[in-house]
């Protein structure tokens, strides 16, 4: 995310429909399927406080866009 002006915001949370295709494929998705699925996610632009304001009430960060394989690779051995 960027620290002001407009953020890419990707519609659902990109964290959360990680999630879901691995559990739907059953194992750990490969660092070429993350990209896959971050580079075809549908996304919004959004003013920085209306983002805080939408992770704030989803109760979650989601993963950076751009640090996507590496910042899924951290938290989805906590989910």
């Amino acid at each position: 995310m960027s620290e002001g002006g407009l953020v890419i915001m990707p519609i659902p949370a990109l964290v959360a429909v990680l999630l879901n295709r691995e559990q739907e494929k059953g194992s750990p998705l490969t660092e070429a399927e993350v990209l896959a699925i971050r580079d075809t996610a549908q996304c919004t632009m959004v003013p920085s406080d209306v983002a805080a304001k939408i992770v704030e009430s989803r109760g979650y960060q989601d993963i950076d866009p751009a640090c996507a394989w590496e910042e899924w690779s951290a938290v989805r051995l906590g989910l």
